[in-house]
């Protein structure tokens, strides 16, 4: 277990570097957002385009790996629901809670982390994830915060749901290289290079930008985000490992990392929406801070756990 959390420490410790550099002052808050901005609409871009590029739509679409990810998502997004609305909080603040529990940092942390820890055949399985969490319930959140508000479905959700999908730029870079990858388009010398230095940017940066957004974000009561982050650090994987290698047997490597995956702690995305719609943004920042800080031993007990399935000891 040693050699994993010592292969998985560096991350983190850039993470700590960003927090720190940000809560000295040195990295503004105006700075980590132009440096997030830099990471999620070019760097992680060009990522996701050059891996996506060898791709096939046939490579990555797999079923029962959907199935199995979807099924033990949902579990535990419906008890983070229910937990929420025991309390007697509003639909909206359920649903925040809910993304917490089964959303977890997969773009600029996991891609970048899991491909270099479990080789290069993760990267299939870590953007099967992230294209679920993005277009199931990235949609969902949204859906359900606007047809509370507004009392009713309608078009017009629809179509906020798609224009949110359309302007998404780890959806859009996928999409593309996906194309590229069907018409067999070679990839000329200096457009690959040009997409090998951009990506090579994407994991130090987006590392540094989680721990520099750390920075500005304080935690509330204990109880209720470490509820949280309980639900996404443990019953997440162990959700998505019952699921994969009992009710819907997925491959055992694609099965390893969907749970190294499920392991991750709370996406910074979350908060995004949770502050754009006004909705519990203070406990989904503490969600993500707590889960962070946990995340440097649990992800690598996960790691560790998993490892000899996927072959990598």
């Amino acid at each position: 277990m040693l050699p994993i959390f010592l292969q998985t420490l560096p991350f983190f410790v850039i993470i700590a570097l960003g927090y720190g550099a940000g809560r000295s002052g040195f990295f503004s808050a105006e700075a980590t957002a132009y440096l997030t901005k830099f990471v999620f609409y070019f760097a992680l871009s060009a990522m996701l385009f050059r891996f996506s590029s060898n791709l096939s739509l046939a490579e990555l679409i797999d079923w029962r790996f959907i199935t199995a990810y979807l099924w033990a998502s949902g579990v535990v997004y419906l008890l983070a629901i229910m937990g929420a609305l025991v309390r007697r909080i509003s639909v909206e603040e359920a649903a925040v809670e809910g993304q917490c529990a089964v959303i977890g940092n997969v773009g600029f942390l996991g891609i970048p982390m899991l491909v270099m820890l479990m080789g290069d055949a993760a990267i299939v399985p870590v953007m099967l994830v992230l294209a679920i969490d993005l277009i199931v319930f990235g949609s969902l959140i949204v859906i359900i915060i606007t047809g509370s508000r507004d009392g009713r479905m309608s078009l017009g959700i629809l179509r906020t749901v798609g224009l949110g999908l359309l302007k998404n730029p780890m959806i859009v870079s996928i999409v593309l290289g996906l194309t590229w990858s069907a018409f067999a388009l070679p990839i000329p010398a200096p457009m690959a290079e040009f997409l090998s230095i951009l990506g090579g940017a994407a994991t130090p940066c987006a590392l540094f930008a989680i721990g520099a957004s750390l920075a500005g974000k304080s935690p509330e009561r204990f109880l209720v985000p470490g509820w949280l982050s309980f639900c996404k650090l443990v019953l997440h994987p162990a959700m998505v490992a019952f699921s994969a290698l009992i009710l819907f047997p997925v491959e055992p490597y694609a099965a390893a990392v969907m749970i190294a995956a499920a392991a991750l702690p709370v996406a910074g995305n979350v908060y995004i929406l949770a502050q754009h719609y006004g909705v519990a943004p203070q406990r989904v920042s503490s969600s993500i801070l707590m889960s962070t800080v946990l995340a440097v031993l649990t992800v690598s007990l996960v790691i560790g756990w998993v490892s000899p399935m996927a072959g990598l000891q």
